[in-house]
């Protein structure tokens, strides 16, 4: 019964006020580096995985767009388009800069500030007081320019206003760059009209093909869909219910994850099947792993290895211990005794690990064996780390990674929603 109450057959749109605002920096990666380079503003420019030929675009700047230039381009097939397009490699921490900076802006006018990626964020004001001096749109305006007065002249964002995130999100893409749109009840079947399926935030080309094949073509059909078709029909399950409350501006979104892993994976610019060279580059990737574990104030009973050979074959394996580990030492013998367990050695073009099992420190019980010396290490392996952090990373290392401080890359994972939280409190 509770739960036919919870799904009305009819629906209204949701005709609240707007409360949630979702900002999107306009060509992250590119407009960082732009406004840390003023020689590079107004120019074509890309950043990319690797500046080679082969290597991927991961973000165009807006003149680079303009030529026709995307997102997962090769640098070759860039440089086809615009011969004369500027490539740079990334600067992980300039992005990790801006972000906390407009993530301080953001706090100053609600506490309830969501990342949801390293240039993305949710900001919801329903519990915020500044809404009784301002409405949302002078708010939003008043964010933009103190993103470009704070951080950077060359800083733009696109901002969307809505009942839910879905709704915000979809009018933060509406006029790029540098737009501002509010979604409501009032306007949304005259903005689903001007939209394609496609460009709807969580529907792929897979969901796609599955809504036309129950003869939905259109934002429209499938804002007017019944809900019975879309849960036991389209996508057969509590999806098509979600979907139903997303369409009309209900939330549905706004769900925290607990963090179950902490993982590090690398592909191998120079290919090998060394068992020493791989030695050092999965205590390399522990490390880092173990750094990040530790800053977040857990242990880990669990580990797992997985590995890519260059023939395109796989192998991974996991495997939960009885122990918990904390130190880097800790988790790497536990990793080099998952990563001997491959059934064949072949040519490694990447290798990854990660930690699972999670527990807050203060929970972590020691062995039947353990003594002071645990102890005494595990205290070492966090002075070690508070070194690092403030002096820089690798300051102190494992003796077996000496010379390896520029062996793997920092990187930004898209999406890497967990791990912004931990740049946070540092």
């Amino acid at each position: 019964m509770e739960t036919h109450k919870l799904q009305p057959l009819n629906l209204p749109l949701n005709h609240n006020e707007p409360r949630i605002m979702h900002v999107d920096l306009n060509s992250c990666f590119a407009t960082c580096t732009q406004q840390a380079f003023p020689s590079l503003r107004g120019k074509p420019l890309v950043i990319a995985a690797y500046t080679s030929p082969n290597g991927c675009v991961v973000a165009p700047s807006i003149e680079a767009k303009q030529y026709g230039i995307k997102t997962g381009m090769t640098v070759r097939d860039a440089r086809l388009l615009y011969p004369k397009v500027i490539v740079r490699s990334p600067d992980p921490q300039l992005y990790r800069d801006i972000h906390i900076k407009f993530k301080k802006i953001f706090m100053d006018y609600s506490p309830d500030v969501t990342p949801k990626s390293i240039d993305e964020a949710i900001i919801d004001f329903t519990d915020s007081h500044v809404l009784f001096k301002k409405g949302l749109v002078e708010i939003g305006y008043e964010i933009k320019r103190r993103m470009r007065a704070e951080i950077g002249e060359w800083i733009s964002c696109n901002i969307g206003i809505s009942t839910n995130r879905f709704w915000a999100k979809t009018a933060a893409g509406l006029h790029k760059p540098d737009g501002l749109d509010v979604i409501t009840s009032k306007n949304v079947r005259d903005i689903y009209e001007k939209l394609s399926l496609i460009d709807l935030c969580g529907i792929n080309v897979r969901y796609q093909a599955r809504l036309n094949a129950y003869g939905i073509f259109t934002p429209i059909q499938f804002l007017d869909a019944d809900l019975q078709k879309l849960k036991k029909q389209v996508f057969r399950s509590i999806v098509g219910y979600y979907w139903y409350l997303r369409l009309r501006g209900w939330e549905i979104d706004a769900v925290d994850f607990k963090r179950r892993s902490y993982g590090q994976s690398y592909a191998l610019g120079k290919k090998t099947d060394n068992p020493e060279a791989l030695a050092q580059l999965l205590m390399k990737l522990t490390e880092k792993m173990g750094r990040r574990l530790r800053h977040a104030g857990y242990t880990a009973r669990g580990i797992h290895v997985a590995i890519v050979y260059t023939d395109w074959t796989f192998w991974h394996k996991g495997k939960v211990f009885d122990t918990e580990m904390f130190t880097t030492q800790e988790l790497y013998k536990k990793a080099l005794l998952v990563f001997n367990k491959q059934p064949e050695r072949k040519v490694v073009a990447k290798l990854a690990v990660s930690c699972f099992d999670l527990s807050l420190n203060k929970s972590m019980q020691e062995g039947l064996f353990d003594n002071d010396a645990v102890e005494r290490s595990r205290r070492v392996s966090e002075a070690c780390d508070t070194i690092n952090d403030k002096w820089g990373e690798y300051v102190i290392t494992p003796a077996l990674m000496m010379g390896m401080d520029k062996l793997i890359l920092d990187r930004i994972a898209f999406g890497g929603v967990k791990d912004l939280q931990e740049i946070y409190a540092m």
